[in-house]
């Protein structure tokens, strides 16, 4: 079993500590971040974000991209919307669905760039 990588004494730098609690975001910041964290703790949502990050797409095209019903879409796609990651807009009869928020692109790249670069050094 590994040894597990703890302090044996208990010193505590105060300064440090202080400069880390000021810096830190509030609770309501962190459980915001925690909750996009989540969303995109699913595969078939991070998907979805992948697909809008390359082109605006209907509910239908998503379904049909993912081999997924409009139903299975619609849900998590509402459940992105609540947290403003992406937008819709209508145009007659069809709703068109795109990213919201920029930072949330960035994070899939830099998160496909993170794993393409472990995969090189692995």
């Amino acid at each position: 079993m590994p040894e597990c990588a703890v302090c044996s004494i208990n010193l505590i730098d105060e300064a440090k500590v202080a400069i880390v609690a000021n810096a830190m975001p509030s609770d309501a910041m962190i459980a915001r971040l925690a909750e996009i964290f989540r969303l995109l703790g699913d595969p078939t949502r991070v998907k979805i974000l992948q697909a809008l990050s390359i082109e605006e797409l209907c509910v239908c095209d998503i379904a049909s991209l993912l081999g997924a019903t409009k139903s299975a879409i619609s849900h998590q796609l509402r459940l992105l919307r609540s947290l403003r990651v992406v937008r819709y807009r209508k145009a007659g009869r069809i709703v068109y669905y795109s990213l919201d928020d920029s930072p949330v692109e960035n994070l899939l790249r830099e998160g496909l760039n993170h794993i393409a670069s472990q995969r090189v050094t692995a």
